[in-house]
């Protein structure tokens, strides 16, 4: 996760709106399905219902987004293989940017 937040985290504007490498939405787009998908991760961890993450107007604010909802996966304690599809969701992501 922190290698993706580095990657992405001093992006400005028009980077983020970029078309992302493999895909015809903004790179914008693709983190934060990133982020809905670790936040669904987080919710089925705690037992939870999973809610939607909301797309900000600002993408600077992702990189915070994804901040907290990897940090609340940790802390509901996922599983292992949880924890292993959350890294693989990541690398997919850093890939598709």
């Amino acid at each position: 996760m922190q290698l993706l937040i580095r990657q992405v985290g001093h992006w400005e504007q028009p980077r983020w709106a970029a078309t992302a490498a493999t895909s015809n939405v903004s790179r914008a787009d693709v983190v934060h399905r990133l982020v809905q998908e670790v936040a669904n991760l987080a919710a089925d961890a705690e037992g939870e219902p999973r809610r939607t993450v909301p797309r900000l107007a600002n993408d600077l604010a992702l990189t915070d987004q994804l901040r907290v909802v990897a940090a609340d996966l940790v802390a509901a304690g996922a599983a292992a293989e949880v924890l292993a599809g959350a890294a693989t969701e990541v690398a997919a992501t850093r890939g598709a940017l």
